[in-house]
Formats: structure tokens, C-alpha cells, sequence
């Protein structure tokens, strides 16, 4: 999936869904675009280097899932025990779209205003 891809199918999650330039502050990190539900983060990528897309994740899922696909590694900058990273390039879509709704899902029901 390329970045503009997945950046529609972030926002069409819901009408809930912002998606923010949070670390523009910082020198290495003003490109990384957020998404957000709830005030809080579900999703980011780098837009100066759509290697890795960092997403929510059941800490129970997340072994199994790294077992199972070679494309589901460490997060980046986040607890590996809640997030994971995707390979965009090599992550099939269909599957990337499935953690996607999931972290979203997971945030927004957490912080359910």
C-alpha cells in the first residue's frame, strides 16, 4: 500500500479520526504524521520514509502475529509490549488494513468520550 493509500483508509475509519504532524518540534521527527481517535494515537508513519508504520496492538496478539508474518516487527519509539511496526512496503494490504481498523478500534474504545 503506498502512503496516500493508507492515509485515506486511516481517515475513512471514522468521522471521529484527525490526523496530526505531532513531533514537528523536533529535528529527525517533523514528517511523522499521527492519527488520532479519541485525542489519542493509533497509527504514525514517517512521510520522509514510509518504511515502517507503527500501529496499536493487543499485547496477546502480538508474538503470534510477529510469528506469523515476517512483515510485523518492534515498534518504532513505543513499547513493543502494546505496538508493533509494519513493514509498509511488504505487508499485504489486506492485512494492514485488518491491524489498522483493529488499533483503531482498540483506542477508541478505550477512550470512549
Amino acid at each position: 500500500m503506498n502512503i496516500e493509500d493508507y492515509r485515506e483508509y486511516c481517515l475513512s475509519l471514522g468521522e471521529d479520526v484527525e490526523e496530526k504532524l505531532p513531533f514537528t518540534a523536533f529535528k529527525y521527527a517533523g514528517g511523522v504524521l499521527a492519527f488520532y481517535v479519541n485525542g489519542h494515537m493509533f497509527s504514525f508513519f514517517d512521510c520522509d520514509n514510509f518504511g515502517v508504520i507503527t500501529i496499536k496492538c493487543q499485547s496477546d496478539r502480538i508474538e503470534e502475529l510477529k510469528a506469523q508474518y515476517s512483515c510485523i516487527g518492534k515498534p518504532f519509539n513505543l513499547s513493543p509490549k502494546y505496538w508493533i511496526g509494519v513493514d509498509a512496503k511488504t505487508a499485504p494490504d489486506n492485512l494492514l488494513r485488518e491491524l489498522t481498523k483493529h488499533s483503531y478500534e482498540i483506542v477508541k474504545d478505550k477512550y470512549n468520550k
